[in-house]
């Protein structure tokens, strides 16, 4: 089941991106498959409530149709990494093709995102710079994957 991660902003150059990218090129070798990032950005200056509108346009048309639509927000479940592997689980084993994730912008998602979320999932309720939510997001995908096919990565 490949993976899409919608995020809002580009990253750039340096030990986030790297980091992100370790732990994005270690899935594909299990049943997530691989993880694709789709960055979105909105250019033109906008009012806070119109950007984050216009952010959930850019963000709800980068995910593919018909995939699980996961929203990153602190107002979300907190799911511990064996909650989120048994929820991944459920979803493979219900043929869901592809799993798709939304990671806002500055003003955080839009209303309607949450609501169109099948799941809307907390890293916890600090606030966190959105560059480091997308390696937050690699780490725990590859440890679910980990956790499905039983590999000794994670220890509880």
């Amino acid at each position: 089941m490949p993976v899409v991660l919608a995020a809002v902003g580009r990253a750039k150059p340096g030990a986030m991106r790297d980091l992100f990218d370790d732990y994005a090129g270690r899935l594909g070798r299990g049943p997530l498959g691989g993880l694709e990032l789709r960055e979105v950005e909105e250019r033109r200056p906008l009012a806070p409530n119109e950007l984050a509108a216009r952010e959930a346009e850019l963000l709800r048309a980068a995910l593919p149709a018909g995939a699980v639509r996961i929203a990153l927000d602190a107002r979300g479940q907190a799911l511990d990494s064996e909650g989120l592997a048994r929820r991944l689980g459920t979803w493979l084993d219900e043929g869901r093709r592809t799993l798709g994730f939304w990671i806002g912008g500055a003003e955080g998602l839009a209303p309607g995102l949450r609501r169109d979320a099948e799941l809307v999932l907390s890293f916890g309720r600090m606030t966190w710079p959105h560059m480091l939510v997308r390696t937050l997001l690699a780490e725990q995908l590859f440890r679910a994957e980990t956790i499905l096919t039983g590999h000794p990565y994670h220890r509880a």
